[in-house]
């Protein structure tokens, strides 16, 4: 029999009221100001309800920019979706294959290799910001997409993750494809792939988001206006001094630049969660 318990619900509905809006507050605030000018804003009196500056900031931050940014908003967002998507689907390639070899191939050392692979999550970009720097800048791929995203595009989380699915699989589908006739890619391509939809579409939703978010590496390797990324953008807006600041094009920008990782989460959430707690397929 469960318990009704009226005292905690309150309280654990009340904690997590208390949470949304800690939240979603300076996301409102960052709308709110995203309507009005940058004089309103500066000046510490600006309402909380919408002001009436609303398309001359988004029309003005999207094909024009700012002061101090120097390139449209949709450039920015055009580098930062090819950036996010290109780290995205590579990290699925890259660790769909490499679990796959882990899991269903027999050679030397297979459990080492997978460790190896798992021990890079203690070593992040960050960790291994100047030899990377150094074969990117050697290979003639400073300020160019393929620099954005080739360093950026090996997963540890991605194999663990395809890695513990591809062991719930049941053995009879592997001896069932054998008995077909099937190789193994086939194998790979008709059954292990279909049923690793769910897990794909979680491993995107999470590195979309990573690859759109990043800042230090586009910061390091990127040095034409054309090419930054919009985080980048947003920093170069924001000024030292808030006279120079034009704050509706910043906030402007920031709200443009949650617009896509919202999406991609609001279109594929049941996709992402299904992909995360399923474990039996």
């Amino acid at each position: 029999m469960v318990e009704n318990r009226p005292f905690r619900d309150f309280m654990a509905y009340l904690t997590l009221v208390i949470g949304v809006i800690l939240v979603a507050f300076p996301v409102y605030l960052a709308i709110m100001a995203s309507t009005f000018d940058t004089a309103t804003i500066i000046n510490g009196n600006m309402p909380l309800t919408p002001g009436d500056q609303t398309l001359e900031n988004y029309s003005r931050a999207l094909f024009y920019g700012g002061k101090t940014a120097r390139e449209p908003v949709m450039g920015m967002m055009i580098n930062s979706m090819i950036v996010a998507l290109g780290i995205a689907f590579g990290k699925i390639l890259i660790s769909i294959l490499s679990a796959y070899a882990v899991v269903y191939f027999r050679f030397p050392f297979r459990r080492t290799a997978f460790w190896v692979i798992f021990i890079t999550l203690m070593l992040p970009v960050e960790v291994r910001i100047y030899p990377t720097y150094k074969i990117v800048a050697d290979l003639g791929l400073l300020d160019t997409y393929s620099g954005l995203i080739l360093p950026l595009i090996a997963s540890a989380t991605g194999t663990l993750l395809f890695r513990q699915f591809f062991m719930t699989i049941p053995e009879e589908l592997l001896e069932a494809s054998k008995i077909d006739g099937a190789g193994a890619f086939r194998f790979f391509k008709d059954t292990l792939l279909p049923l690793s939809m769910t897990t794909i579409a979680a491993l995107f939703v999470i590195q979309f988001i990573y690859g759109w978010n990043q800042y230090l590496w586009p910061l390091l390797i990127t040095t034409k206006s054309s090419m930054q990324t919009i985080v980048i953008g947003i920093k170069k807006m924001i000024t030292t001094t808030d006279a120079l600041t034009e704050w509706n094009i910043a906030m402007t920008t920031a709200v443009l630049a949650m617009v896509p990782p919202v999406l991609v989460v609001i279109f594929m959430q049941r996709l992402f969660v299904k992909g995360l707690v399923e474990t039996e397929k």
